[in-house]
């Protein structure tokens, strides 16, 4: 969208939200770089350039400007959308994948040469591998230094940065302020307040009031229904790793460089991010983690107006607009959760997983509620007695068949994966029928395509709107929603008076 000058040009003069992320303007005269959305007085048009990147703003020498703080922008929707190599790229950058591995191994998990890699970025975001994780580093950074106590020196390594020199160069170089002077604007701009004042009420920081704890706000892209999100997030939880406790979806999450435990609210205009690390190295890969499990870069306008298209969905999408697809934070776990919620109810499901995790999964503490371990990894559930399973044996081979294929690297999910050559892995794997393979499409992979023409509940919704109700015909119907039929799943879905469909109280 860069490209077109005269389209970003009238988003700039009518500061519309919408397109945050979606490109960035920087202005010549002033040196200084902006969300489209920016409060202050739009600049010339002859004085406005476009970039698609904070990163490629950055550098092209542009500092991001301190009123809107563009780095804090939803990310593109883009990304999410597609399954290319760059797309798969800016997944793993987004989750720190080069401040762990460096740039070989982000090119070794895409099956490229680093340079190969490096061209194509820059053919599309004008910024290399290296810029991009760049920029990443610098928003941690700033995370860290405006919502911790930490010391300047454990922000530098917890952000991403190989030395203190590099640190402080690369704060004053974005933000034109020191890292000192970026923690005392950050408590001035919070002293007063809840917490809830940020930039333009879009991605502010909220301040932690306990030691070891982060708390931030997740934006998004208005509108968003938080109804089936939540709902369905806290209607399959998992005990022990996932709940429902004061307002907040509560879990723990396997990281790198340790363990930790979020808890998530919805607020009118963003996410309340409440995080708790045992090492702040992992805060990247946490909060990547989060928008992902919460769809939070969807561009809900898009989806919509192409729904809304069919009659039978309009009255759907007008009565909650703006749904998003719950997704997860570990794609290997929500497969195994898949697996184990074959042909049984919701109920049941949670006790197979919960039994799994009481069994195979790493014991923590939880001073602030009820969570008392981690999901068990792959590897953990490698070793289990397939007749300790209160499984039907031919489920127990399918579980145990998975387990075994993520253990060793056979078969890789996440944010890197291939859509299409997931979906061969997972059908060539016994017991696995369309319906899984495409929930895990649609949750774990985060595929918006994804479709489930032989789920009950969507056959059902179906019939009841006047929509076909077999699965061949309701996929012929279907086409017309692409590329978004993972969310017509959602609002087809909402049509029940079914628990994944309330925000729970």
């Amino acid at each position: 969208m860069y490209t077109d000058t005269e389209r970003c040009v009238r988003a700039v003069r009518s500061k519309d939200a919408r397109f945050d992320g979606w490109f960035f303007t920087a202005v010549l005269t002033t040196g200084i770089y902006c969300r489209p959305s920016c409060p202050v007085v739009p600049p010339k048009a002859e004085n406005m350039t476009f970039y698609p990147s904070a990163a490629a703003c950055q550098q092209a020498g542009f500092r991001a400007c301190k009123r809107c703080r563009p780095d804090t922008s939803p990310g593109s929707p883009e990304w999410n959308a597609r399954a290319d190599t760059v797309a798969r790229a800016v997944r793993l950058i987004q989750d720190g994948v080069v401040d762990r591995e460096g740039v070989p191994g982000l090119a070794g998990r895409l099956g490229y040469s680093a340079r190969q890699i490096e061209r194509q970025l820059l053919a599309e975001l004008g910024a290399g591998p290296l810029a991009l994780a760049r920029a990443q580093r610098a928003q941690t950074a700033r995370l860290l230094i405006e919502t911790t106590g930490l010391p300047m020196a454990d922000v530098a390594f917890a952000a991403g940065f190989s030395s203190i020199r590099a640190f402080n160069d690369t704060v004053r170089e974005v933000f034109a302020l020191s890292p000192s002077e970026l923690r005392a604007r950050g408590h001035r701009g919070t002293s007063g307040t809840s917490g809830t004042k940020g930039a333009r009420g879009m991605s502010g920081t909220e301040p932690a009031t306990t030691p070891g704890v982060i708390s931030l706000r997740l934006p998004f892209r208005a509108p968003l229904t938080p109804d089936n999100l939540f709902g369905h997030l806290v209607a399959t939880a998992v005990p022990g790793v996932e709940e429902w406790r004061d307002g907040a979806y509560r879990r723990t999450l396997s990281l790198p460089y340790g363990h930790g435990i979020v808890a998530l609210a919805p607020r009118p205009d963003h996410i309340a991010c409440r995080l708790s690390l045992t090492d702040p190295r992992d805060l990247t890969l946490a909060i990547s983690g989060c928008r992902r499990m919460l769809d939070l870069d969807a561009d809900p306008v898009a989806v919509d107006e192409q729904l809304r298209a069919d009659p039978q969905l309009t009255p759907l999408v007008d009565k909650a607009p703006g749904r998003r697809v719950p997704r997860t934070v570990d794609a290997a776990e929500f497969a195994v959760r898949a697996v184990l919620g074959q042909q049984v109810s919701t109920a049941a499901a949670r006790t197979h997983a919960a039994r799994l995790v009481t069994a195979h999964g790493e014991p923590i503490e939880d001073p602030e509620g009820g969570l008392t371990h981690l999901f068990p990894s792959p590897e953990a559930l490698a070793a289990l007695d397939p007749e300790a399973l209160a499984l039907p044996r031919s489920r127990r081979t399918t579980l145990t068949t998975l387990v075994a294929a993520l253990a060793d690297g056979t078969l890789r999910l996440g944010p890197d994966s291939d859509w299409d050559r997931a979906r061969e892995q997972l059908t060539a794997l016994p017991g696995f029928g369309p319906w899984t393979v495409e929930v895990i499409a649609m949750r774990a992979l985060g595929d918006p395509d994804a479709f489930l023409p032989t789920d009950l509940g969507m056959r059902r919704a179906a019939a009841g709107l006047g929509l076909p109700s077999t699965p061949a015909a309701l996929t012929a119907r279907a086409a017309a929603w692409r590329p978004w039929r993972a969310y017509a799943v959602q609002y087809l879905w909402a049509t029940a008076d079914h628990a994944i469909n309330h925000l729970p109280v």
